[in-house]
């Protein structure tokens, strides 16, 4: 058999760039930022280097890891390798929680932007958004990357045309304009309200922020993944002193920081001070762009944590499957249901319910980054640096200043009372997964292992024996068995394997892209084996893939094969997926055929629960 397939071009460079370029500036850059000068001072842009400083650091880490170890789990798996299942899981849901929450708060705000110009329902123009995106999604990867090209290369244009006029009237050379930066000091001094407002800014700033690694997952859908994932951690450093610290610098040098204007929409007030006609509305065109290029991600993001997770067997199977057009579409709409619940909440009840479920992911992100932090620090330990090629900067020391710092943000939230509902909530919704993961380990090891069944059969050797497996298809407890029914006659053999992309392992490989591919590849390979084995001993044997849900496989072949006996191999309990879904017995009940199970302990990729 061939060898499993590379990656098919779905993201191009040219979008996979955009991509990275634009994922760290969201639509708090043009909004927040406002808020941020009106707590600080003219030093806001420290506030903004700091969390910059804090967002490089998680993205070197991320590099370092992704080009020694590239998954298409991204930082969900790291965690996993690192710290155990429970922070892979912890990962995986906390980011999906997270943006799926974004995707509707998102929506909504695209639905103010709106009402700017007309007078249309808030939740009408919310749900149009959705659909949008929604649609844009399922249609192909490609679409999604077209379209956030497109998004993305407003925002930047929109930050660059700034930089450049703004940085023409601070320096003079703006038309009857001398150099001028009064505006730092002239107003009540540098840091007006005190160095130590600096800090407090920071939360607001992260989320802003929060984006960037966004470029790690779409890399798993690109033709080069390792040199993506490195090109946009290394360009992640020059695009926020550029976009954030740049801009906001320029911000509060233009305009008065304490002027009324500064707080509802610094952007417009800059452009208003520099004479810039109809700056309101162009400005408020490109906030809606932001905003839909941060949904239009969110989306994408969310559904390819959900196929990861399902591909790990920590979501339902259902959620891996993909299009033609390798498209998850079952975790893109598994995704937007909750979006859509975003939107309904804020409709109706925006003051408790919607406040909530912003509340409860508040603080989410940062404990991903915290993760991802301290999952660094124990791969390096564990990693030979011949095996690095990328490498966090004076390791260990920048790893570990990197996880205090994250943990000092949080503290300082729950010192403010503004922001210690967030940390709270959100830390009730990690309590949240950490249960449904323990009740997930728990409902896989109850079942008692279960081994020869031979004996709710009638008497006599059968003759005509159906196989059903897919990961223990070639160990030897199967092959024994097989051997041992046909030791005392002729037995004719059929070989079905679900081409299931969980169980051959090829979702955990591959992206949704070429997913159905490596499934097939990957399970005729695993047939074959067990074909050449029995074949070897001069059995009659035949095989085919069945379809991805094994009890349909299995009926499937037995209308067509007539058995008299049916062989069900599987991993044991704590390992199988069709023993939690009692794919054994609900066989018995389904054929009037004996049903025999076969537990299999000696296969390789056992070791590794998948």
């Amino acid at each position: 058999m061939s060898a499993a397939p590379t990656l098919k071009k779905a993201l191009n460079q040219r979008q996979l760039t955009m991509i990275a370029i634009g994922g760290v500036i969201g639509a708090g850059l043009f909004v927040g930022s406002g808020v941020v000068i009106g707590d600080t001072g003219p030093g806001a842009f420290l506030t903004y280097g700091m969390a910059g400083v804090l967002i490089i650091m998680v993205m070197r880490m991320l590099a370092e890891m992704a080009v020694a170890n590239p998954s298409t789990g991204s930082f969900a798996d790291y965690s996993r390798n690192a710290l155990g299942h429970w922070a892979g899981f912890s990962v995986g849901w906390l980011y999906w929680y997270f943006w799926v929450i974004v995707v509707g708060f998102e929506a909504i705000a695209g639905a103010k932007i709106i009402q700017y110009w007309m007078d249309v329902p808030l939740w009408l123009s919310a749900l149009i958004f959705m659909v949008l995106m929604t649609a844009t999604n399922l249609f192909s990867v490609a679409s999604y990357g077209e379209f956030e090209f497109w998004f993305a290369g407003i925002k930047v244009a929109a930050i660059i045309a700034f930089i450049a006029l703004g940085a023409a009237f601070v320096f003079g050379l703006w038309p009857d304009k001398s150099a001028d930066f009064s505006n730092l000091t002239s107003h009540g001094g540098f840091m007006p309200l005190g160095f130590g407002v600096i800090t407090v800014g920071i939360v607001t700033v992260i989320f802003s922020m929060v984006g960037a690694e966004i470029a790690t997952i779409a890399a798993a859908e690109s033709q080069d993944p390792e040199r993506a994932v490195s090109k946009a951690a290394n360009s992640v450093i020059l695009r926020i002193l550029l976009f954030y610290v740049g801009a906001v610098l320029l911000l509060v040098l233009i305009v008065p920081w304490n002027d009324e204007n500064v707080a509802a929409s610094p952007f417009v007030a800059a452009f208003t001070t520099m004479g810039i006609p109809y700056a309101d509305h162009v400005m408020n065109a490109v906030v809606l762009t932001a905003v839909l290029s941060c949904l239009n991600s969110g989306m994408y993001t969310a559904s390819r944590m959900l196929f990861v997770l399902a591909a790990r067997r920590e979501a339902p199977a259902a959620l891996v499957k993909v299009t033609r057009r390798g498209v998850p579409a079952n975790a893109i709409l598994a995704s937007s249901v909750v979006g859509f619940f975003c939107v309904i909440a804020a409709a109706l009840s925006p003051d408790t319910i919607f406040a909530f479920l912003l509340n409860s992911s508040g603080a989410i992100i940062l404990f991903v980054y915290l993760l991802i932090a301290i999952s660094e620090i124990v791969l390096r330990y564990r990693t030979p640096d011949s095996e690095l090629r990328v490498k966090m900067w004076l390791f260990p020391v920048l790893s570990v200043l990197t996880a205090l710092g994250i943990v000092a943000i949080l503290v300082q939230m729950f010192i403010d009372p503004a922001l210690r509902s967030q940390l709270v909530l959100s830390l009730l919704s990690w309590g949240v997964v950490l249960l449904l993961f323990a009740a997930n380990k728990w409902f896989v090891k109850k079942r008692p292992v279960r081994t020869d069944d031979t004996d709710r059969g009638p008497a006599g050797t059968p003759h005509r024996v159906l196989v059903l497996a897919n990961q223990t298809v070639d160990s030897d407890e199967l092959l024994a068995e097989l051997n041992r029914i046909g030791a005392d006659r002729d037995a004719q053999y059929l070989v079905v394997v679900p081409a299931n992309p969980i169980d051959t392992g090829a979702a955990a490989t591959h992206g949704p892209r070429d997913v159905t591919e490596a499934t097939q590849e990957a399970a005729a390979a695993r047939l074959e084996i067990t074909l050449t084995a029995l074949r070897g001993e001069a059995r009659e044997v035949d095989g085919e893939l069945g379809d991805y849900r094994p009890l349909r496989a299995l009926a499937d072949a037995v209308e067509r094969f007539g058995p008299d006996q049916i062989v069900i191999s599987t991993l044991p309990p704590e390992l199988s997926v069709w023993q939690r879904f009692d794919v054994v017995d609900r066989a018995r009940i389904q054929f009037d055929v004996p049903v025999t199970h076969v537990v299999a302990k000696s296969v390789e990729s056992n070791k590794v629960p998948r």
